[in-house]
C-alpha cells in the first residue's frame, strides 16, 4: 500500500501509539457465562506488530472504556507500555500519557471504531480506524482500515508507521537474515 503525502509526514511524527481495545484488537464480541471468565480473541498479527513497534521506539498503549481480565492478560504478555482501563473520558487519559512522556496530539497515533473514541480520534495527529468502524469515526479518520477490528487492522496501521518511518526494511531484514 503506498502513502500518501500528508499521511506519510504525520506517520513520520508518531511517537505513540494509542489504541481501544474491544472493537481495534478484538472482534467487539466477549464470551461470558456459564460461571466462566470472561475471553476475548486477539489477531497474533496485531501483537506482533506491536512488538515490532516497540522495537523501533515507539510507545504503545491501549486505552479502554471497559476493563477487563482478558485485556490485562494480553497486554502483559505483549509488554504493552501503557494499559488504563476505566470509564474516564479516553482523551484526559491520553493526555496524562502524553505529558508523562513530553509529547502532544501530533506525535500520538490513535485507533478506535465506536462513539467513545470520537473526541480522540478528532485530536490525534493520526486518526486509524477498522474498515468495520461507525461512520462517524470513519468520518474523522486519517486512515480506514482495509481490514475489521481484531482482523489485523492494528497491524495493517502499525506497518504503514513502520514503513512511513524507515524502518521497515530492518524488520525485513532481522527475519530474513
Amino acid at each position: 500500500m503506498e502513502i500518501s503525502g500528508e499521511l506519510a509526514e504525520r506517520l513520520q511524527r508518531v511517537k505513540l501509539f494509542v489504541c481501544d481495545v474491544d472493537g481495534v484488537l478484538t472482534d467487539a464480541r466477549v464470551e461470558m457465562g456459564g460461571g466462566m471468565a470472561e475471553r476475548k480473541v486477539f489477531h497474533i498479527r496485531d501483537g506482533l506488530g506491536l512488538r515490532l513497534l516497540q522495537a523501533e521506539g515507539v510507545k504503545v498503549a491501549w486505552v479502554s472504556a471497559r476493563p477487563s481480565q482478558a485485556t490485562t492478560e494480553r497486554a502483559n504478555d505483549l509488554k504493552v507500555d501503557f494499559v488504563r482501563q476505566s470509564s474516564a473520558p479516553k482523551v484526559g487519559v491520553i493526555e496524562e500519557l502524553q505529558r508523562e512522556l513530553g509529547l502532544g496530539w501530533a506525535e500520538t497515533l490513535y485507533m478506535g471504531d465506536d462513539v467513545v473514541d470520537l473526541a480522540a480520534l478528532k485530536r490525534a495527529g493520526v486518526a486509524a480506524v477498522p474498515a468495520d468502524a461507525i461512520a462517524e469515526a470513519r468520518a474523522l479518520a486519517h486512515h480506514v482500515c482495509r481490514l475489521d477490528g481484531g482482523c489485523g487492522a492494528v497491524r495493517e496501521v502499525v506497518d504503514l508507521v513502520l514503513k512511513a518511518q524507515g524502518h521497515w526494511s530492518r524488520v525485513i531484514e532481522k527475519f530474513t537474515s
